[in-house]
């Protein structure tokens, strides 16, 4: 469903030229009310005068998480305190956490933003929306949540975690739509099982599916053990949080909310912006948010652009699954290993579970870096005969060498071994950092 045809339809030429017109406003706020632009502006050597079209973004300064961080907690916002309705972190795992504060008009758009995103994936008011992303500082719960309420749905803010009474109320209160991480919707799944209850005879018909990376085997897994349509959606905290960009049931890419996000594409190495249809590091800046603006964000996130027209109607640009992080790339034997492709081997084979962990060991001085996939296996190849575990084994290791292009060492436990978490799921491990 096309919630706001006015924007998602609106012909290229004038969505540009609003773009444009609210990304002149946009440098015009940060250059005037946050040293930290104005002084990164001065070192670029331009001025908000300088902004004339959209080819001049490139003149612009890019802002990295760093900044964020350099600038915590408030140094980045170009509101007075009391504007502030609303402020949500990210978990700030690896230093000082994202800050990102609301307005009351960013909080409106957002919810806004958010029921488009949830229209866009074929969710409509008439639907029960079993929310299962964490509510209060990530953004995920009260992203969903708003946005469900402003879509005229029926909300559950069950919030993540205590997954068996979430079967019972998907069950009970017949649940139609829900909302959670992918290795979650797994996790759903196996204990529905244990409870001895398939996911395929409730009511649920409908996915959204973001904040950590997954595949389209994952999806696929995911759709068919769930009985639903699973649906991609992309966001980030330092942006808004979740509603960036989602999938129409077409599933060709994700609708970029171009009215809101200025997006581009450059080579991480050099910085180049890089032409539709190039694989590239995508960068993000913001038209809309009043607390904290930010311009041409470097999400490290890895993604192509289609600017063609989608069959839904929407004129928007898709962007592609994101394949990988450039800071999440791992660098083995000096071959460029993304997590993304090590997954598409494992699902695409029969016997495997969609649980496995990346293990790499770089503590060895005499060796080159070793390579170590634990890869969990279904309950019957368990059980079976040896030499079918040394056959799966085998295969795993073909694939893996066809795909990656170096040898990784296989190693198969059984069902259930590794550890299952109700957040973002961590499936890398670098035992040079333990």
């Amino acid at each position: 469903m096309i919630r706001d045809p006015e924007h998602e339809k609106m012909p290229r030429k004038d969505l540009e030229q609003l773009q444009l017109e609210r990304l002149q406003a946009k440098v015009r706020v940060v250059y005037e009310k946050v040293p930290f632009y104005r002084q990164a502006f001065k070192e670029k050597g331009v001025t908000p005068d300088d902004i004339q079209t959209l080819s001049d973004l490139t003149k612009l300064p890019f802002t990295s998480k760093l900044d964020f961080r350099d600038n915590y907690p408030f140094g980045l916002m170009a509101v007075p305190h009391d504007q502030v309705v609303r402020i949500h972190s990210s978990s700030g795992t690896t230093g000082k956490p994202i800050i990102a504060p609301y307005t009351q008009g960013d909080i409106d758009t957002w919810s806004e933003i958010m029921a488009r995103t949830l229209a866009a994936g074929g969710a409509t008011k008439d639907d029960v929306i079993q929310n299962a992303y964490g509510y209060g500082l990530f953004t995920g719960g009260l992203g969903f949540h708003y946005g469900a309420e402003r879509l005229g749905a029926s909300v559950i803010p069950t919030s993540g975690g205590n997954t068996k009474r979430q079967i019972l109320l998907l069950q009970d209160l017949e649940t139609t739509v829900i909302t959670c991480t992918p290795s979650y919707a797994l996790i759903l799944d196996e204990t529905a099982k244990d409870m001895g209850i398939d996911l395929r005879d409730t009511k649920l018909r409908l996915g959204f599916m973001g904040a950590e990376p997954w595949s389209e085997q994952m999806r696929g897994d995911i759709e068919e053990r769930l009985g639903i349509l699973a649906i991609n959606i992309y966001g980030l905290t330092e942006i808004i949080g979740p509603g960036v960009s989602v999938e129409c049931p077409y599933k060709c890419g994700m609708h970029i909310a171009e009215d809101h996000f200025l997006v581009e594409v450059i080579n991480p190495e050099t910085g180049e912006q890089l032409p539709y249809g190039e694989e590239g590091e995508l960068v993000i800046t913001t038209l809309t948010k009043e607390a904290q603006p930010v311009i041409r964000f470097r999400t490290k996130d890895i993604v192509s652009l289609n600017p063609e027209p989608c069959d839904c109607g929407r004129t928007l640009v898709r962007m592609s699954r994101v394949t990988g992080r450039s800071d999440d790339m791992l660098i083995v034997r000096g071959v460029n290993v993304f997590p993304s492709q090590i997954e598409s081997v494992l699902l695409a084979i029969e016997g495997v579970e969609p649980h496995y962990m990346i293990v790499v060991d770089r503590q060895h001085v005499f060796k080159s870096d070793e390579l170590e996939i634990w890869v969990e296996v279904s309950e019957e190849v368990f059980s079976d005969e040896m030499l079918k575990m040394e056959n799966l084994e085998q295969r795993l290791r073909e694939e893996m060498d066809s795909v990656l292009g170096i040898s990784a060492h296989i190693k198969l436990v059984e069902p259930k071994t590794i550890a299952r978490t109700e957040g973002k799921a961590k499936r890398v491990v670098d035992r040079s950092e333990l």
